[in-house]
């Protein structure tokens, strides 16, 4: 099976860790099957599994002028909220894609996540439930529900309320999204940077803003706090970082303090 590259739409192999989630759904099955006494053995005993990068390593985090760039030059005018979703609130691909006018609150500034778009046989657009404990309310900044604002009031109505459509009255699934990124990226002048990339931006963004690790759990609907740890642990500050941070509050208020009480020093 392939894939698209990072941003270049070159083929390549499943990533490690799709590659390990597959052989343990199959693993399951063989085992089951040994169990059962069906098969005399497991087939899968004797396969290596790639090794995984580290994810301080292997994560590409774009930078705020690349983002600024992708959305400048989004290659149709759907796709500059599409790519919106992800970098300002985290949405995976078939998250956005599924999104429809009623899961938006205006009033309330929440965008409920509660399905997601997957391509299924011979192109077709399915919907699924997202992925376990990612259903989820979306805090949405003024700024994001502008854009929302400004997508409802320009798009046509859909049959079925989607924000976002592919063919027909269909939502886009991740080959038609894929391709109008590609344009997208090469425009911009983006390269190296794919759209889940624009989720891990969000995280990092929620990260130095000093949000704790459950909160970033729930913000990107991931169904425990160890997937948030071992995913973003590196971005979070360490505890000489804290202890240099708390240090340097505390000079500046005492200086600050003694300037106030004793007047600038005078040179003798």
């Amino acid at each position: 099976m392939q894939t698209a590259d990072r941003g270049e739409g070159k083929p390549r192999g499943l990533a490690p860790g799709t590659i390990k989630t597959r052989l343990q759904n199959v693993r399951t099955v063989f085992r089951a099957a040994v169990r059962d006494k069906v098969k005399v053995d497991d087939p899968t005993e004797d396969v290596t599994i790639p090794r995984q990068r580290r994810a301080d390593v292997a994560m590409v985090l774009p930078t705020p002028a690349q983002v600024g760039a992708l959305l400048d030059h989004a290659a149709v005018p759907w796709m500059r909220l599409f790519i919106a979703l992800a970098a300002f609130a985290g949405l995976r691909l078939g998250e956005a894609a599924a999104v429809r006018r009623r899961d938006v609150n205006f009033l309330g500034r929440i965008l409920q996540v509660t399905q997601q778009v997957q391509r299924g046989p011979g192109g077709t657009v399915l919907i699924t439930p997202p992925k376990y404990g990612s259903e989820r309310p979306v805090f949405l900044a003024d700024g994001l529900l502008d854009m929302l604002s400004i997508h409802v009031k320009d798009m046509p109505e859909s049959v079925h309320g989607w924000l976002f459509l592919g063919e027909g009255q269909d939502p886009p699934h991740q080959n038609t999204v894929g391709y109008w990124w590609r344009k997208t990226c090469k425009a911009a002048g983006v390269e190296g940077i794919t759209l889940h990339d624009l989720r891990h931006w969000y995280a990092s963004g929620l990260i130095a803003e000093g949000c704790d690790v459950v909160t970033v759990q729930k913000a990107l609907g991931h169904a425990k706090p160890t997937t948030t740890l071992t995913t973003y642990a590196h971005l979070w500050p360490t505890a000489e970082d804290r202890t240099r941070k708390a240090a340097g509050s505390l000079m500046t208020q005492a200086l600050a303090d003694s300037l106030r009480t004793t007047g600038p020093r005078k040179a003798v």
